[in-house]
């Protein structure tokens, strides 16, 4: 039985995927489709988590819009995703960055990695 649905998955899984991790930026390129017509609108924030595993995968992007803070969770193989880029990789500590929720300004931000 387990084949049998694995094989099934394989057939939905997204090959293109770039490694990212929470604390990095990223750019999470949407279709979003008005009436009969379908465009691309581009999603950028950092990545609070990452959670699931196979086709259930899922991560959260959080940005700041007009003063408000905007968290959006996306399904990593989900056909709505056009692209994912990352921009910027985040040092950070932890795998759930919620304590970035009660920060503002300045002390949201996430150090840059090393390029060493």
């Amino acid at each position: 039985m387990q084949d049998i649905i694995r094989s099934i998955e394989d057939e939905y899984f997204k090959k293109d995927i770039p490694n990212f991790a929470p604390g990095d930026n990223v750019k999470v390129h949407v279709k979003v489709v008005e009436g009969t017509r379908e465009r691309i609108q581009i999603f950028e924030g950092t990545v609070l988590k990452i959670r699931g595993a196979g086709l259930s995968r899922t991560f959260t992007v959080r940005r700041i819009s007009y003063g408000v803070a905007v968290e959006r969770t996306f399904p990593l193989h989900a056909p709505k995703i056009a692209r994912i880029e990352v921009t910027r990789r985040g040092k950070v500590r932890r795998a759930r960055l919620f304590y970035l929720r009660g920060l503002t300004g300045k002390k949201a931000r996430v150090k840059e990695k090393g390029r060493f």
